[in-house]
């Protein structure tokens, strides 16, 4: 008995401790589920009141708004509103009687084929793009009804955000139960956007096939039209028939579908190509701030995901200067400056501000129209030698830190099977990286890139924004030739970068934009480094050049500081494109000129100047009363003067000649150090020696030298210690000297000279030669004699001083009479030099000298009446001597 109760008492134990765990381990499941329900119900109430705050602060159903755009305003880098881009627009407004069931069945189709089933949303169609979404990915499917458009169109923004989307929803449902379908499907078709600035099916019916009656829409028609409101641009049938061509063919298969046509039906509407069904475009005339508005409507685009500016009711603000916008309009009418060749002639161009990238202005053409072709943003053309600064030699200066003395060897060259030539077909041997991009030298460049490698061009071309697509950079982009193009957009932003201390900025046209109900949206781009100051720098101070001695001179701007680069691209003997990119610290201004897109006519050479005909004006107007400050040397930069010629870089010696030194740009890290030994002195003359011929009455003088090659020498003379003057030049080491006076002293000079400059002149080897009667004495007989002169004359009474002076000039006259009278008598007379008519008594003629030359006599001035007898050797007419 006390072995079974003892059982019965453990496994009662036991089976109270089995019942314990099993309460312990529900307990905790429990506690588990309450806390997730919990945790479930909040957030439910958290999405609920997020829900219901979103509603309340849903925008009202605004009766007026439901059938036409949602205007937005465009204002200027001022805040001025500059444009009110829906009051402009054409409109037709249409009733649900006027819509044919074919266009209806092809927008049901295709937008919402349970339209006449649902509340305003799709609750199907939504768990169906729920379910695309996360097998395609997000984004792979919408879910949005025609009612919901019509929303979003009328009252909300294009932000893919959690608010718009339920406050989308939630007034969809309230349109839906306010208004008809037939209401709603007319309110979609008169305010939807087709395209080509058509706002409502009529008016796109009208514009794209000519047609005022809807009823008269064929199948192909409607299924063209119906497919255009998903993207208005992109599948633009003028300028992109093929898409628009594969759109309308889908609109086809989804009617066929849900049945709403035969695959037959279907089958013929296909066969209709797009470029038959269009009428010839009608675009309207542009307002001046047509093109630049143009570029806000692609910006606001790509960065607003596919917002549109005509619809969506923004507030857009802009760095638009109507100044600069009407300068710009000025310089492309036929009113302006430029003397158009022709009418097909286009021109476009882009201003920006040097130091944020902000677009100023925006010349889309020649006579720009509404929705046309906007030559300055959407060309893609070579830009030619613009590009050498962007892709040569930019990056030549930032990664080898070369100078802009760097020497290039302007050759021949050929590269593989490339043999290029520079524009002249002429080859200039060594020249300096200045002088080759200044005077836009195609060899240079392109051994430029290829010496710090293609790889490192495109790398620093690309900062510039520069695409090169995916074949990458080629070494022919070096002078522009390769396959990228450009616009001159893209241009102004990459030359802006050179004057803004190395910095980019993309250019843009809008700063902000205000979105209803949803706050303001930043859209300034975030400047960033494409280089160092130094190249910067460097490369602005090359291209001042180019405007001051090279191929810009045509576009310089006196007084201001502004560098500029121009461009041509050639095909043989066919130049299609012409380009000139010129900067400040202020404004930046890209310019092309050509056919439009057809790049096979080429240009006059009075096109080619058209832009720098038009640059030159146009800066000079945006500069005027502006203060434009110099580009600014960084520390990293240092001008040295260096040899000309030297190479490498040599600094002058202190026999360098001046007109053999030029200044340069170094990087700090990179300048010569070494002195150049081209240039030196000249050794001096050895054993000068002069001797008084008393045969001949001359002077000869003779002097030895070493290696005379390339020597001359320069011999000049002074009488009786007066001025040294310069007698003749002669390669001989010998001179004979006629036309001497006798009874003078003559101290001679003799210089070594450099026939090439390339030496310093030697110091001067002199010598003097006394003639006889020459003033020998010594010094102290000299002044006794000079004294006893003095003195006679005092005691001489003043009518025999008068006759003395009166005897002297008769004398003189009687031998300049002789002389006159020996040189008509033979020019080569035994009494004188006949040749120049002087000549002394006593001195015989003499034309055997070596290297013979006479000098002409310097004027002579009157003597005045001196108080000194006519017969003192150092008053006798003193002649200067001929060698």
């Amino acid at each position: 008995m006390s072995n079974d109760s003892q059982s019965r008492s453990a496994r009662r134990k036991q089976a109270q401790s089995t019942k314990k765990g099993k309460t312990k381990k529900t307990g905790k499941v429990k506690r588990i589920f309450m806390i997730l329900f919990t945790i479930g119900l909040l957030l439910a109430l958290g999405v609920g009141l997020l829900f219901s705050y979103y509603i309340v602060t849903a925008p009202e159903l605004d009766a007026s708004k439901l059938s036409v755009p949602f205007s937005s305003k465009v204002y200027d880098q001022n805040d001025e509103l500059v444009a009110d881009l829906a009051s402009d627009e054409k409109r037709t407004k249409i009733t649900y009687d006027d819509i044919p069931q074919v266009m209806e069945d092809a927008v049901l189709a295709t937008e919402d084929v349970r339209f006449y089933d649902h509340m305003g949303i799709d609750f199907r169609r939504i768990g169906g793009a729920v379910i695309a979404n996360i097998t395609g990915g997000f984004g792979a499917q919408g879910a949005s009804t025609i009612t919901q458009q019509v929303v979003k169109e009328s009252f909300l923004s294009q932000e893919k955000t959690l608010k718009r989307k339920v406050q989308e929803q939630y007034l969809a449902i309230k349109l839906d139960q306010e208004y008809t379908k037939e209401e709603i499907l007319e309110m979609y078709l008169n305010k939807i956007y087709y395209g080509d600035g058509a706002y409502g099916v009529a008016v796109a019916a009208e514009t794209y096939f000519g047609k005022k009656d809807l009823s008269e829409l064929t199948l192909p028609e409607a299924a063209l039209l119906a497919g255009l409101p998903q993207r208005p641009s992109g599948y633009m049938p003028y300028d992109h028939p093929d898409l628009a061509q594969k759109r309308k063919n889908t609109v086809l298969s989804l009617m066929v579908q849900h049945g709403k046509i035969t695959e037959a039906e279907a089958e013929e509407a296909r066969n209709v190509k797009v470029e038959d069904m269009l009428v010839e475009r009608q675009t309207e005339k542009a307002t001046p701030y047509q093109a630049f508005i143009d570029r806000v409507e692609e910006e606001v685009r790509e960065k607003m995901d596919g917002a549109e500016i005509y619809e969506d009711g923004l507030k857009i603000y802009t760095t638009l200067d109507t100044d600069a916008q009407d300068n710009v309009q000025q310089m492309l009418s036929n009113e302006g400056p430029i003397a158009w060749p022709d009418d097909e002639l286009q021109t476009s161009l882009a201003v920006t501000d040097t130091k944020t990238g902000a677009i100023r202005a925006i010349g889309g053409g020649r006579n720009y129209q509404k929705g046309g072709y906007n030559y300055a943003t959407d060309i893609n053309r070579q830009p030619g030698s613009t590009f050498k600064p962007i892709t040569a030699y930019g990056p030549a200066i930032e990664y080898d830190k070369i100078s802009t003395y760097h020497q290039i060897k302007d050759e021949k060259t050929d590269f593989g099977n490339w043999s290029p030539n520079n524009f002249d077909n002429q080859f200039r041997g060594w020249v300096s990286a200045r002088y080759a991009l200044s005077r836009s030298l195609n060899i240079p460049a392109i051994k430029t890139l290829q010496e710090v490698g293609v790889g490192k061009g495109q790398d620093f071309a690309e900062g510039l924004g520069i695409d090169f697509g995916e074949d990458g950079m080629a070494l022919n982009d070096a002078i522009g030739g390769g396959n990228t193009g450009v616009n001159p957009v893209q241009l102004a932003g990459a030359y802006a970068a050179f004057g803004n201390e190395g910095v980019y900025n993309e250019p843009f046209t809008v700063r902000k934009v205000e979105v209803p109900g949803e706050g303001t949206i930043d859209l300034t781009p975030e400047p960033e480094s494409a280089m160092s100051s130094y190249t910067a720098y460097m490369i602005s101070d090359m291209l001042k050049t180019t405007m001051t001695e090279g191929s810009g001179r045509a576009a310089n701007i006196s007084g201001l500081p502004v560098a500029g680069k121009t461009g041509t691209t050639n095909f043989g003997d066919v130049a299609p494109d012409s380009w000139f990119s010129g900067y400040t610290t202020n404004y930046t201004i890209s310019i092309w000129t050509g056919y439009g897109e057809d790049n096979s006519r080429g240009l006059s050479d009075a096109s080619k100047d058209i832009p720098k005909q038009i640059f030159k004006p146009l800066m000079t107007e945006l500069s005027q009363g502006v203060e434009t400050k110099d580009f600014s040397k960084p520390d990293t930069v240092v001008s040295v003067d260096v040899e000309e010629g030297s190479n490498p870089a040599r600094l002058p010696s202190a026999y360098t000649p001046e007109s053999r030194i030029v200044t340069e740009l170094f990087h700090v890290d990179n300048q010569p150090s070494k002195v150049s030994k081209t240039f030196q002195k000249l050794d001096s003359v050895k054993g000068l020696a002069g001797k008084f011929n008393e045969e001949t009455g001359s002077i000869d003088l003779s002097w030895k030298y070493g290696d005379a090659d390339g020597v001359t020498f320069r011999v000049a003379a002074s009488i009786d210690g007066g001025e040294s003057r310069e007698l003749t030049t002669t390669g001989d080491t010998s001179l004979e000297i006629t036309n001497v006076n006798q009874g003078s002293s003559y101290e001679f000079s003799v210089t070594a000279i450099s026939s090439d400059e390339d030496a310093q002149n030697s110091d001067p080897a002199t010598v003097r030669v006394d003639t006889p009667g020459s003033n020998e004495e010594p010094e102290e007989e000299a002044e006794e004699q000079d004294e006893s002169q003095e003195e006679n004359t005092e005691e001489q009474p003043e009518d025999e001083q008068q006759q003395e002076n009166e005897q002297e000039n008769q004398d003189q006259t009687d031998d300049s009479g002789n002389d006159q009278g020996n040189e008509n008598e033979n020019d080569s007379g035994n009494n004188g030099q006949g040749n120049n008519g002087q000549g002394n008594g006593g001195q015989g003629g003499n034309n055997n000298g070596s290297d013979e030359q006479q000098t002409p006599e310097p004027p002579q001035e009157e003597p005045p009446a001196q108080d000194q007898p006519a017969d003192q050797p150092d008053q006798q007419p003193q002649e200067e001597p001929a060698a």
